[in-house]
């Protein structure tokens, strides 16, 4: 079985995870957040409507830099709305699933680095990448959203099992 083969549910699961937890971003409280070091919700949902995205780059680049030296940095931006972080992940997802259907075992295997102002974070095998800075980072960013719904009252989906919203799955 291909790596693709093996990679592609996971995501899928996890993808589907992220979305319905977008799909309850209340577009009333984009700017709340619940601590000032916090980032606020429309940011957090915009971050992960981003992180498929992150994909492509994975596999069509030997490396990304988020600040390269003499050029742009990465700026993070919040959503305007929810529709807004919704249809800039569902493009994004659908972007990425395509990138890594059509990745061979080999490609997945080869090195990739991040790195910031030139300097190296780390340099993994794009699978490794894969399952940690895409798949590992949009769950950790899925849960922090799920404590912001929480706190504004906003039924909590499941991700894994029943929340206490809503009971039996």
């Amino acid at each position: 079985m291909p790596l693709s083969d093996a990679l592609l549910p996971e995501f899928d699961h996890e993808m589907a995870s992220v979305r319905k937890h977008l799909e309850r971003v209340p577009d009333d409280k984009l700017a709340w957040k619940p601590h000032e070091k916090s980032m606020p919700m429309g940011r957090l949902a915009m971050h992960l409507a981003e992180i498929p995205g992150w994909v492509v780059p994975t596999i069509q680049q030997d490396s990304l830099d988020l600040a390269p030296p003499g050029g742009p940095e990465f700026k993070p931006r919040p959503a305007g709305s929810r529709q807004e972080a919704l249809e800039a992940f569902d493009k994004n997802v659908e972007q990425a699933r395509a990138v890594i259907e059509s990745a061979s075992d080999e490609h997945l295997m080869k090195p990739w680095t991040l790195l910031a102002g030139g300097k190296t974070i780390f340099t993994l095998p794009r699978i490794a990448t894969l399952r940690s800075f895409v798949f590992s980072h949009a769950i950790h960013h899925r849960a922090q959203l799920g404590v912001y719904l929480r706190l504004n009252d906003v039924p909590v989906p499941s991700s894994y099992g029943p929340t206490a919203d809503e009971g039996q799955m």
